[in-house]
This record gives structure tokens, C-alpha cells and sequence, in this order.
């Protein structure tokens, strides 16, 4: 009895301190909680009363009331330091999850007291330091996600003791080190995404053990050496990525066992040698991106066997040989990019069998042969571009069948024959270029509805259609020499009759010889005599003194001027500059000009008359069509004016800084200005002989049509590059857009204006100057904002393809951006960026961080 009574008050106590030890071990949870401050927010009801912990938001608890989970995801919140979580508190944790909760500081080594954890997630936070090694102890770990931090160091070997990941995901930090061979151990992983870190050395072979994989992300590293072919052995695998690398030696043919692949992106590496026709095997692929390697070789027939593709980028390698007809089995495909290799050949008829094709882009070959009449079937065409190849034969007509075609570009050929009537009558033609061919006949009237047309340098004849008059026919028309019109450089056409003259004249023309040398003589006195009153009646009227005066169109003098602006009434004002007012003025003719006058105090100051005509020596030697047009000019002691083209919506600054007008440039207008505004840089810097720097490129200085379609101007400071000079000069520009090496070097150099085009472009698809923002790029608190943040909210968010050209822009500005002159691409680099087609991007906007755009190397054709 005695026995039994003692048993009886041991269970007792024991009952009761195991129930004491439990609350106990309770209040420790909930005091853990309360300590954070994270949610004493939301209410006194969350601070005050522990005992309901397990009702608070983003926790979870067990039947026993023990915490299991912590999930505050994507909340809004700003929870500050990770350490304020005491971790060793909460023993029977299975799931942390605090990504994009504003987390800083490092992940602290008590981590390695959540024995039972399966799902660590702290991705998108500000997380630096290097990852713990009490990581190991997470025996039970399914999912790490550390993504999108600032996360030093190496990766832990020991990592691979946690054989029960599936997923380990630490993409964007700045982790270094090598791949450890061990990683290979991981045989249940089904995601290793190790991409946007620093990463060196090669690819590890024991990463073929991870036959379970089936995605591989390694893209955006350090990484060198081969591809190896173990690789082959992840028969699972659905997505490889390892392009942004410094990868040699060839692309092993055993990926073609790689059966169950969608995505193999290889871009931007050092890729040597043939493409395997075993890649034929991938009947599941959708894209294939090996641009901007070394590969060489023929493309293999056997690529028309991935009949799932959809996107093929083979650009910018050293590719021969022909483009195969099999390639017209891949009746999914809807971008074909061959551009900028060696293929020769004549382009396959079995092109035409890709119903879904809208860009096809092989400029920059050797491609010879007729343009295939089977292209007018791919009704779906948006972008065709055969430019810079060797073709011959004519336009066949049945490109009017393509009604979705938008930008067609021929130019640089040897295409002869009639410019087809048909390609005006395709609907939706929006750039046509057919330059530098062999074309003959008259240009067809049908072309009305096209806005960009360029058909210079061919052997056109005929009229000039009336509508040419919106285009500046230097640019469109020159090197035509039988054209005729109503068009400065051209001859005016003869009457209709002409025809029937001509014959006449056969007969009459050794008699009209002979009475022509008689009359020659006398005709030539008085127009001598003639010229020489006119002259002397036009310096009584513009009162002498007269330096240079450049008609407007042939027919407009400094009478015209001054009558259109009623001697330039203050009410013709539209604005005034850093050296002049800006006037507009309807002249005699109809047309609608704008007047840049220098004031009579500032043509005395040797400043402003230097920049006045530095903007006269400059605007009359180049010619773009997106650069200003300068129609004339006039330097007189007493007035002093340049005339140019009305651009009626004003400049790009005040329409971005205006709410309503800001909305109207939607993304693809205001996409479109960036791109052509590095069009015009880049043939400043890199086709004027010689290189003209403008030194001033700000949103003032673009200016925008009626169709928001921009153009540079203000060369008031632009500098003429003379290579055998120092070129240093005093400060010029507009604070902001300065580059900084400018302040110290005070030497004129292209990188000056490539340093401004990189703020200009942010200025653009941020709606307001960049500066503030800039400055406080430095700070830690910025280098997790995201890129889609950023982005001028007066606008609906972009669409996925819009948003491709979007991270272009933004990954193209940052580069720009570099301290280093050195550092930053040419604008020649950057145009062609942007004549090449957009990148890939795995993930959305708001799967970039700026930190990210500005520490990853720029991708350069």
C-alpha cells in the first residue's frame, strides 16, 4: 500500500510538471513572438493576449498549441532584423517562410535549432553575410530559398548532407567560390537554381547524379570550362540555363538525350565548335537560345525535327553553309534569328511552311538567290529582315499578302526589277526599307500609308509622289538620279507631254543647235545683269552685312522670316533657350517652322555666337532622321536665326512632367524613343568623319511630332572629336545628366554622351529624373528594390513582351551608368542591342532587383 501510494504521487507530480514544462515551453513561443514587435501593428489584441497567439496571422500551431508554422509572405510587412526571431524558441517548427517581408541583417546560427523544419523560405529580403553552417543540422529541409538577397560567401559543402532537398533555389546574392562536386549527392533534388551570383570554375560532373532534376539554373556567373557531358544523364530535365557565362569547348551531343527538355538557353558564352545534330532529338523544346558564342559549323537538317519550337536564336556566331529545308517542318516556330553569321545559299521555299512565324531576321550574311514567293504565306509575319546579304532577282508580289507585316528591311542587296505596287496594300506596313539595291521604275503611290520608307541608292525614275513631302527625301531618296519633283535635290519633272516633244526634237534638234549657240551668248549677258540687280536690291532690304543665308526649300529668304514672325512679335515666342528664344512661324508656303533667335546682347557675347554657329557647323553636316533638320539659317551682324522643323508636341521633358500627356506615351512610344535616340548617338559617334559628341543629350533636347516620334537637337554644344587632340574644353552640359569623370578630366569623349543616354533612359521609363533615385543606390536600404517599383506608375504595367524590352533598357542604362568610362558599351553596342530581338527573360519585372541589373555583365552582340 505504501508502494501504490508513493506511484500514485509520482504520476502526480509528474503529470503536473510535464503539464508545467509544456505551458512553459508555450510561453516561451509566445513570448519569442511578442518580443519581434511584428505584429504590434495590427492591434492591442496581438500584443496582449499571448494565449491566442495561435489565431494570429501567419501563425500556425499543432493540436497541442505548439507554433509549426510562421508565414508572412508578401504582407507589406518591414519586419527589420532576422535576430529579433528567437529561433531556438520553437522547437517543433516546420515551416518558415518570411520571404518579402523587408527582412535585413544575417540569418542567425540558432537556425540550426529547427530540427524539424521541411520549407525555409527568406527570399527576396535584404539578407547579407554568409550562410550559416548550422544549415546542416536542418536534416528534414525539403525547400531553401534564399533568393534575391545579398548573401556572401561560398556554399557550404556540407550543404549536401540535407538529402531530402528538392528544391534549392539561392539565385541573385553575391556567393563565390566554386560548384563543390558535392552537390551531387542531392539525388532527390528536383530545382538547383545557383544563377545571378559570382560563381567560378566548371560545372561539377557529379551534377549528372541528379537524375530526379528537372530544373538547372546556372546563367548569370563566372562560370568557365565545359559543358560536361554527364549532363546528359538528367533525362528529367525540363529547363537548362546556363547562358551569361565564360563557358568553352563544345555543346556535348549528349544533351540530345535530354528528351523531356522545353528551355536550353546557352547564350553569351564562349561555345566553340558545331551544333550536335543530336539536339535534333528534343522534340519537346519550345526555345533554343546559342547566341552570341563561336559556334561553328553548318545547322543540322535534323533541327527540323523539334517540332514544339518556337523561339530559335543562333545569331552572332560563325555558322556556314546553308539554311536547311527542314527548317520548314517547325510549324510552331514564331522566331527565327540566323542574323550575323556566315550562311550561305539561297533562302529554302520551305520557310513559308511557318504559319506561325512573325520575325524572321537573317540580315548579315551571305545569303544569294531570290527572295522565295512561298514567304507571302506566313500570314502571320510581323518583322522581315533580309538586309546585308548578297540576294538578287525582284520583290515578289506576294509579300502583299502579308497583312500583319510591320517592318520589312531589304536594303543592302542586289534586288532588282519594279518596287511591287502590292507591299503598299499589306494594311499595317509600318517601316520600309528596300535602300541600296538595283530597283528601276517609278515609286508606287500605294506606298502612302507607309511611315517610314527609305529607297535611296537605286536606279528609280519617275515623279516623286506628293506624300514624300513628310519624309526628308535626302534621306529616303538620295542616290536616284532620275527621279524628278517638286523636292529639293531634285530636278522638276517635265510636262506630261514630254513624251511626244522628245520625239519632235529628234528632228529639230541640229537646227536648235545651231540657233542655241547664237542666242547662249546674249542670254548669259542678262542674267548676269539681272542677278547682279537682284543682288544689290536684297542687300538694301537685309540691311548688308549679310555673313550666310541657307533658303528654306529653295523659295523662303530673311523677307519671310520677318514677315511670318511680324519681326519677331513676342506673341511668336514658344520658348526660350540657353542662348536664344525658340519662335514659331507659319510661312508663305503653308509650312510651320521653328526659329531659334539669338537675342542682340547674347550675339555680342563670344560665347553664345560660338555655340550659335557650332549648331550651324554641325546641323548642316549631318544628316539622320531623327536628328533635328536644320532648313536654314541666317547670320546677319543684326539678326541672327536658325530655322528648323516644328516638332509640334514639344519637347519629351514637359510632356513626361504633364500627368495626362505623360499617359498618352504609353511603354512602346516610350520604348521606341530610347532606341532611336541611340540610333542618332551612335551615328553621330561612330559614322561622322569627324565623331561629333553632343555633350548635352537630356529629355529637354529630344524633341517629339505629332506622332510622338523623337528627335535629337541643341547641338549649341556638340564638339567635333578631332583624334590627335586632347579634346578638353570647358564644362558643358546640363547638371544631371553630366557624366562624373567630366568634372575632373574636362576631356570631351563619346563615353560623355553614353553616360547621359544611360540617365535619359531611366528618366524615360521611370517618368521623372533619375538623380535622387541614383543617389541612393548606394544605400543598403535600395539594393533590393525591384525593377518593376521603379517604373512610372502612371502607366498600366507592361505585357510580358513589352516588359523584355523594359529589362533591355534597364540592364542597357546601368551599363551606361558605369563610373568607368571604359566600362561602359559604345553607343554602336547599344544600337545594335536594340536592332537585335529582345532577350529572354525567365522571370517577371518583379523577379529583378536593380542590384542585379547594375552587377550583372551587359549582354552585347
Amino acid at each position: 500500500m505504501v508502494f501504490i501510494a508513493w506511484a500514485t504521487c509520482f504520476l502526480f507530480y509528474a503529470t503536473h510538471f510535464v503539464a508545467a514544462s509544456q505551458s512553459s515551453a508555450l510561453q516561451l513561443e509566445a513570448n519569442a513572438l511578442l518580443a519581434t514587435g511584428w505584429w504590434s501593428w495590427r492591434g492591442t489584441n496581438y500584443t496582449n493576449n499571448t494565449s491566442s497567439r495561435c489565431e494570429w496571422p501567419g501563425i500556425t500551431c499543432n493540436a497541442a498549441g505548439s507554433v509549426t508554422a510562421i508565414a508572412m509572405r508578401s504582407g507589406g510587412f518591414n519586419l527589420g532584423e532576422m535576430s529579433k526571431l528567437n529561433l531556438s524558441s520553437f522547437p517543433n517548427l516546420v515551416r518558415l517562410d518570411l520571404s518579402e517581408t523587408g527582412l535585413h541583417g544575417s540569418i542567425p546560427v540558432e537556425i540550426g535549432t529547427l530540427s524539424k523544419l521541411t520549407y525555409l523560405d527568406l527570399s527576396y529580403n535584404t539578407l547579407t553575410g554568409e550562410l550559416p553552417l548550422s544549415l546542416t543540422n536542418l536534416t528534414q529541409l525539403v525547400m531553401f530559398n534564399v533568393s534575391y538577397n545579398q548573401i556572401i560567401g561560398s556554399i557550404p559543402t556540407s550543404l549536401s548532407l540535407l538529402i531530402h532537398l528538392t528544391h534549392v533555389i539561392l539565385y541573385h546574392n553575391q556567393i563565390n567560390g566554386s560548384i563543390a562536386s558535392e552537390i551531387g549527392m542531392l539525388k532527390k533534388l528536383v530545382m538547383l537554381d545557383l544563377g545571378g551570383n559570382m560563381l567560378i570554375g566548371p560545372i561539377p560532373s557529379t551534377l549528372g547524379n541528379l537524375t530526379s532534376l528537372k530544373e538547372l539554373y546556372l546563367d548569370s556567373n563566372l562560370i568557365n570550362g565545359p559543358i560536361p557531358s554527364t549532363l546528359g544523364n538528367l533525362t528529367n530535365l525540363e529547363d537548362l540555363s546556363l547562358y551569361r557565362n565564360q563557358i568553352t569547348g563544345p555543346i556535348p551531343s549528349t544533351l540530345g538525350d535530354l528528351t523531356n527538355l522545353k528551355y536550353l538557353y546557352l547564350f553569351s558564352n564562349q561555345i566553340t565548335g558545331p551544333i550536335p545534330s543530336t539536339l535534333g532529338n528534343l522534340t519537346n523544346l519550345e526555345s533554343l537560345y546559342l547566341v552570341s558564342n563561336q559556334i561553328n559549323g553548318s545547322i543540322p537538317p535534323a533541327i527540323g525535327n523539334m517540332k514544339n519550337l518556337t523561339i530559335l536564336y543562333l545569331s552572332n556566331n560563325s555558322l556556314i553553309g546553308p539554311i536547311p529545308s527542314t527548317l520548314g517542318n517547325l510549324t510552331n516556330l514564331k522566331s527565327l534569328y540566323l542574323d550575323s553569321n556566315q550562311i550561305n545559299g539561297s533562302i529554302p521555299p520551305a520557310i513559308g511552311n511557318m504559319k506561325n512565324l512573325t520575325t524572321l531576321y537573317l540580315p548579315n550574311n551571305s545569303l544569294i538567290g531570290p527572295i522565295p514567293s512561298t514567304l507571302g504565306n506566313l500570314t502571320s509575319l510581323r518583322g522581315l529582315y533580309l538586309q546585308s546579304n548578297q540576294i538578287n532577282g525582284s520583290i515578289p508580289p506576294e509579300l502583299g499578302n502579308l497583312h500583319s507585316l510591320e517592318n520589312l528591311n531589304l536594303s543592302h542587296n542586289f534586288i532588282s526589277g519594279e518596287a511591287p505596287v502590292q507591299l503598299g496594300n499589306t494594311g499595317n506596313l509600318w517601316s520600309l526599307d528596300i535602300s541600296y539595291n538595283n530597283l528601276t521604275g517609278n515609286i508606287p503611290n500605294s506606298y502612302i500609308s507607309i511611315q517610314t520608307i527609305t529607297l535611296s541608292y537605286n536606279s528609280l525614275t519617275g515623279p516623286i509622289p506628293t506624300y514624300f513631302h513628310r519624309f526628308d527625301t535626302h534621306d529616303t531618296l538620295i542616290g536616284n538620279k532620275y527621279l524628278c519633283g517638286d523636292f529639293t535635290g531634285f530636278p522638276p519633272c517635265l510636262p506630261t507631254s514630254h513624251k511626244s516633244i522628245v520625239t519632235k526634237a529628234k528632228i529639230c534638234v541640229p537646227i536648235a543647235i545651231s540657233l542655241g549657240f547664237l542666242v547662249l551668248g546674249g542670254f548669259l549677258l542678262c542674267r548676269r545683269m539681272v542677278k547682279k540687280i537682284q543682288l544689290e536690291s536684297r542687300k538694301e532690304t537685309k540691311h548688308g552685312n549679310l555673313f550666310s543665308i541657307w533658303n528654306y526649300d529653295g523659295h523662303i529668304a530673311y523677307e519671310d522670316i520677318v514677315e511670318a514672325t511680324e519681326d519677331f512679335d513676342i506673341k511668336f515666342c514658344i520658348g526660350t533657350g540657353g542662348y536664344g528664344s525658340v519662335y514659331k512661324a507659319k510661312l508663305p508656303c503653308g509650312k510651320v517652322i521653328a526659329l531659334k533667335k539669338l537675342h542682340l546682347l547674347e550675339a555680342e557675347n563670344p560665347t553664345f555666337d560660338m555655340s550659335f554657329k557650332n549648331e550651324v557647323k554641325v546641323l548642316t553636316e549631318i544628316r539622320h532622321r531623327n536628328i533635328i533638320k536644320l532648313h536654314g539659317f541666317c547670320l546677319h551682324k543684326r539678326c541672327m536665326f536658325l530655322v528648323y522643323e516644328y516638332m509640334e508636341r514639344g519637347s519629351l521633358f514637359c510632356i513626361l512632367s504633364n500627368d495626362v500627356e505623360a499617359i498618352e506615351l504609353d511603354w512602346n512610344k516610350r520604348l521606341n524613343i530610347i532606341k532611336v535616340t541611340a540610333h542618332a548617338l551612335s551615328y553621330m559617334h561612330h559614322e561622322c568623319i569627324p565623331t561629333i559628341v553632343h555633350r548635352d543629350i537630356t529629355t529637354n533636347n529630344i524633341l517629339l511630332n505629332n506622332k510622338l516620334e523623337a528627335f535629337v537637337s541643341d547641338f549649341g554644344t556638340a564638339k567635333l572629336l578631332d583624334l590627335d587632340s586632347s579634346n578638353q574644353t570647358l564644362v558643358a552640359g546640363t547638371y544631371g545628366y553630366i557624366a562624373p569623370e567630366f568634372a575632373y578630366t574636362m576631356k570631351v569623349t563619346e563615353k560623355c554622351d553614353v553616360y547621359s543616354f544611360g540617365v535619359v533612359a531611366l528618366e524615360i521609363i521611370m517618368g521623372k529624373h533619375p538623380m535622387e533615385f541614383l543617389t541612393s543606390l548606394s544605400s543598403s536600404s535600395s539594393q533590393n528594390m525591384i525593377l518593376h517599383e521603379i517604373l512610372d506608375q502612371r502607366l498600366p504595367p507592361p505585357n510580358h513582351l513589352v516588359a523584355q524590352d523594359i529589362f533591355l533598357v534597364a540592364t542597357i542604362a546601368f551599363a551606361c551608368l558605369h563610373e568607368k568610362p571604359k566600362s561602359r558599351p559604345t553607343m554602336k553596342c547599344v544600337s545594335q542591342e536594340f536592332l537585335s530581338q529582345k532577350k529572354p527573360i525567365a522571370k517577371p519585372l518583379q523577379g529583378f532587383s536593380l542590384w542585379q541589373l547594375r552587377n550583372q555583365e551587359m549582354y552585347l552582340v
